[in-house]
């Protein structure tokens, strides 16, 4: 049985594709503007990559900000819903996720597949991918390389703005200052890191952890959490693709 999860985010586009059950090939893409556009390239992408024509598919589900857009879905589940299923297939005894995305960031108490609880930032571009974007451009820097520039910070600057605008311009005034790159770089990363921290505390996330979502392959934020935190977090191998695993998986029940 071929299924397929689609996880319709609103920076990325997320593909998985199951074979009784076993994963069989993935593939991510940018969303953009136009979210339907998006999928049908990420799917047709990974359909390519194994071979397959959209009729091998027997079912599709779908989830995410986009997923009412997917119009070749057989059903819908909820990002929420999603991630705890697609961690608990990688990370079978995961207590709690963290998932940190372009444009918001959730954490999640687990057991065994189940959420207990659950706290989510929509609202607001802090403590999400979006701020990590705008304040590497400030920073004239790669997004790829803001961790590792915070990494090497010995002296992190208090960066006070919460807001994504201001804390843009906050920056250009650090760099007029002469503060470093990699302290302001480690100072951005910790008030990503407080401001999820906050949401973990407030749903009791402890035990084991899982990382998930784009920014969980920034090192710099995932040092910086688990300092906050007290606890060490798993990051799986493409931490990316939960949301599209937990879908697929979906498609089995």
């Amino acid at each position: 049985m071929i299924v397929a999860g689609i996880d319709a985010g609103a920076a990325t586009t997320k593909v998985v594709i199951l074979s009784d059950g076993d994963l069989l090939a993935y593939r991510i893409g940018p969303t953009g503007f136009d979210f339907k556009k998006a999928i049908r390239s990420v799917l047709d992408g990974v359909l390519a990559d194994v071979n397959l024509q959209d009729e091998a598919v027997e079912r599709i589900c779908a989830t995410g900000y986009g997923r009412k857009t997917v119009a070749c879905a057989d059903r819908t589940v909820s990002e929420i819903t999603a991630h705890a299923r697609g961690v608990a297939a990688l990370v079978p005894d995961a207590d709690g996720i963290i998932d940190i995305g372009g444009q918001d960031s959730k954490v999640i108490q687990v057991k065994a597949g189940k959420v207990l609880d659950f706290l989510m930032n929509d609202r607001c571009a802090a403590g999400t991918g979006k701020f990590l974007e705008y304040t590497a451009r400030a920073l004239e820097v790669q997004l790829g390389d803001l961790g590792e520039l915070a990494r090497a910070s010995t002296t992190p600057v208090a960066i006070s703005s919460t807001c994504t605008v201001f804390a843009e311009s906050e920056v250009i005034s650090l760099r007029a200052q002469g503060c470093s790159r990699e302290d302001i770089a480690a100072g951005l990363i910790q008030g990503i890191a407080e401001r999820v921290a906050v949401m973990a505390r407030q749903v009791h996330l402890s035990g084991r952890v899982v990382f998930v979502g784009g920014v969980a392959k920034n090192s710099g934020v995932k040092a910086a959490l688990e300092k906050e935190l007290g606890l060490e977090l798993v990051v799986p191998p493409e931490p990316q693709i939960t949301g599209a695993l937990g879908a697929a998986l979906a498609c089995t029940e």
